[in-house]
């Protein structure tokens, strides 16, 4: 146990830059964790059916943010797929302990579209969806825009396609993000530890980044291994910087 808090503390002090992210200025296309922020729930979208609603009528639980454009041919479709396999595996209740909104950052796409897209998707799920506990939305630039810079997710025009990534945005009943999950693929633990917190409206903390960093899933045991190469080269390059500083020192006195 007394090994593996210093392991931890040894990894914080490694990646401690990364907790001032929340200064960082906007990108282009990225993602900037503003933990904590509240999102703007007066904020209107268009439900599947057309019909124009705020965030506020909506978001009654833990709620897991997906940003998309519904004719993505990049990544878009392999993050939702991962989505419905999380869902199905996870032992929470969609629509009871937590729901999702899907919300396209594409302001051309229009309801019709979403309503095709939560069709295919629900229908990849293996239990039961009730209605309402998955929701896809489309907007006007002004919406999503709003939306998207609260919850620290930038995107970028490419010609007729979009520039983005991928990210889990998972936000409290009340508005608040919570946690972030990087990328498309996403094990149903993760999720379903973020949708808790979430519940309780505690932030995810820099450990979920201290933990990718200092170590690697190994999914056939299916746990996780410190990573002793990449932290080891990380070690190496602190002593040796700390090293110099202080040589120079002693050398101008």
């Amino acid at each position: 146990m007394r090994s593996f808090i210093f392991v931890l503390t040894l990894c914080f002090l490694l990646i401690a830059p990364l907790a001032a992210e929340n200064d960082q200025p906007k990108p282009p296309v990225g993602i900037v964790e503003k933990l904590g922020n509240m999102l703007p729930l007066d904020t209107e979208f268009y439900d599947e059916d057309g019909h124009l609603v705020s965030l506020k009528s909506i978001i009654t639980k833990p709620t897991v943010f997906t940003f998309v454009y519904y004719k993505c041919p990049g990544i878009c479709s392999p993050l939702l797929t991962e989505v419905t396999k999380v869902v199905s595996k996870m032992d929470l209740e969609p629509g009871v302990d937590y729901q999702l909104v899907t919300i396209s950052f594409d302001h051309e796409e229009k309801p019709d579209l979403a309503k095709e897209k939560q069709e295919n998707y629900i229908a990849e799920v293996e239990r039961p969806m009730p209605a309402g506990s998955w929701r896809f939305f489309t907007g006007d630039s002004s919406a999503i825009a709003s939306l998207t810079d609260a919850a620290g997710f930038y995107f970028a025009r490419d010609g007729r396609d979009w520039i983005h990534a991928g990210v889990l945005i998972i936000a409290s009943p009340q508005g608040k993000v919570t946690r972030y999950l990087f990328g498309i693929k996403h094990l149903p633990f993760d999720v379903k530890m973020a949708v808790m917190e979430a519940s309780e409206g505690k932030t995810g903390p820099t450990i979920a980044k201290v933990l990718s960093f200092c170590f690697t899933y190994d999914p056939e045991g299916k746990r996780y291994a410190f990573d002793v190469v990449r932290v080891s080269g990380v070690v190496i390059v602190a002593f040796v910087a700390v090293f110099a500083i202080v040589f120079l020192r002693r050398k101008r006195k």
